[in-house]
């Protein structure tokens, strides 16, 4: 995650990570990503089922009535004890779509009490009024709810009519039982034009955060290479999410915009500081260096439904072990398993112009995945690396 109002507009100053020892159990949830200790975020895709059709879904979602082999609620359990023994700060529900599982709400509260910030990914639409009070009642940290565009362009992704409004309603029911709710947009050449209708909307309904990821080639998306954005496509949408960001900030109002998922946009945003604002530019240089850039297999980890492990929510194809027969921690820190102990120092394989890059250490090798998919090898540049030669030399 690269946080453009932290980075750009200065909300964040690299003394407030500092000041918590940088340990991921003391930091806040908005200086988590500057921790030193990396203990993974794990998201838990705790089931395939979805009531939508999305076409970019990385989890090959489906609505079923149920899939074999998902983690039962006590197995559930037993893998959220674990966690908890392990010190992972957070846990994210996703899918699928989580709220199709009747358990969501006890396995939520179960980790809650286990010390651990339990956040949902959903696509809202099931989120009721009753169900968002209940949700706020067992301590659920954050909601963060999937929009792909304005109504006509969201629907289209995700294969619903009528998705549009339902999750706008999920998003009302959350802030009126006093959760935080966010909204989760993913780049692509069909919904880049919707970018300052997000914005817009940040506005008009008071929402605090918005991430905005680039796509990902894995799952339904791995079909979808041609439809990301090119270099300089890529570019004017980070400039555009940078610009709007400034215009908020200049107008006093306070929202957290991140963009994710490719971690050139660090080196940009801190060469479009060095040329503005060179005193400001140092601080995030220092920042970025505290981020570290891509950490998939290390500060990030995903569970699927079945209890498989990935090195994150893209990685479905390869799996390090099953929590059914070690425990993640055990399977995490197995550094003999051949990928997961590359991925903990990938920079030292990835080749070509990443590894001759100048920015190596504040981007981590960026994605491996998209490497994969497009070139078959995972330790090749990521394609959708933008920066020029010039800029990474």
């Amino acid at each position: 995650m690269i946080g453009i109002s932290k980075l750009y507009c200065g909300t964040v100053e690299p003394s407030d990570a500092l000041r918590y020892g940088r340990h991921s159990s003391k930091l806040p949830s908005h200086l988590l990503q500057f921790s030193s200790d990396k203990r993974p975020v794990v998201v838990w895709n705790v089931t395939r089922r979805c009531n939508l059709k999305c076409v970019h879904c990385y989890a090959h979602a489906q609505d079923m009535t149920s899939f074999e082999d998902e983690l039962s609620t006590e197995e559930g359990k037993k893998f959220l004890d674990d966690l908890a023994d392990f010190k992972v700060p957070v846990i994210l529900f996703s899918g699928g779509e989580p709220l199709v599982r009747k358990d969501l709400p006890e396995l939520a509260e179960y980790a809650v009490k286990k010390g651990m910030r339990a956040v949902i990914s959903t696509n809202g639409t099931l989120i009721t009024s009753n169900k968002a009070r209940m949700l706020k009642e067992i301590g659920l940290s954050y909601v963060g709810i999937s929009l792909d565009g304005m109504e006509a362009v969201n629907d289209r992704f995700r294969g619903v009519k009528g998705a549009f409004k339902s999750a706008i309603n999920g998003i009302r029911n959350c802030q009126e039982a006093g959760i935080k709710v966010g909204l989760r947009f993913t780049i692509n050449k069909f919904n880049v034009d919707e970018i300052p209708n997000i914005f817009d909307l940040l506005e008009e309904m008071n929402i605090p955060r918005v991430c905005f990821y680039h796509l990902v080639y894995a799952g339904r998306g791995s079909g979808l290479v041609k439809d990301d954005l090119t270099h300089e496509e890529t570019r004017s949408s980070v400039d555009l999410i940078i610009e709007r960001t400034k215009l908020l900030h200049e107008k006093g109002i306070e929202k957290e915009v991140l963009t994710v998922d490719n971690h050139a946009d660090g080196p940009y945003l801190y060469m479009k500081l060095l040329r503005e604002n060179p005193e400001r530019a140092k601080e995030v240089l220092e920042l970025l260096k505290m981020n570290e850039g891509n950490n998939s297999g290390r500060g990030i980890g995903c569970v699927s439904w079945d209890g498989e492990v990935h090195a994150d929510q893209f990685w479905r194809h390869y799996s390090f072990g099953n929590i059914r027969n070690r425990p993640f921690s055990e399977i995490w820190t197995d550094v003999s398993e051949p990928l997961l102990g590359k991925l903990k120092e990938k920079k030292l394989h990835v080749k070509d112009r990443c590894a001759r890059c100048c920015w190596l250490d504040i981007c981590g090798g960026n994605f491996r995945v998209r490497a994969e998919a497009v070139y078959g090898d995972v330790w090749a540049p990521d394609p959708a690396c933008y920066l020029t030669d010039e800029e990474i030399a």
